[in-house]
């Protein structure tokens, strides 16, 4: 989860309407699908699906990935991290609560 800056919103939902082909293949082959973006007042929540065998490469990928590197040059400035983010981390972790398959 993240803030969404209010004067951010509309920049971001307009980048979100078209995300990069690239950034979208370098997620696909770091092992995530049915991944989505849901906005609820300004706060920001991501859920995906991992298929791989070590997420934290693969996320590694991802940040080492220079294409994804200048999408978040855009992108970063619309969110402000909330109080309880782990240093290094941009999106705080959201802890469940209750699951059912």
């Amino acid at each position: 989860m993240i803030r969404l800056r209010p004067e951010h919103r509309e920049e971001y939902l307009r980048l979100h309407s078209a995300v990069w082909p690239e950034v979208e293949q370098r997620i696909r082959d770091s092992n995530i699908a049915n991944y989505t973006i849901f906005l609820t007042g300004d706060l920001l929540f991501a859920y995906y699906e991992y298929h791989g065998t070590d997420l934290d490469a693969d996320l590694a990928l991802i940040a080492a990935d220079e294409t994804t590197r200048r999408w978040w040059t855009l992108t970063d400035p619309c969110q402000e991290r909330l109080p309880d983010t782990p240093p290094g981390q941009q999106w705080s972790d959201a802890v469940e609560v209750w699951h059912l398959d």
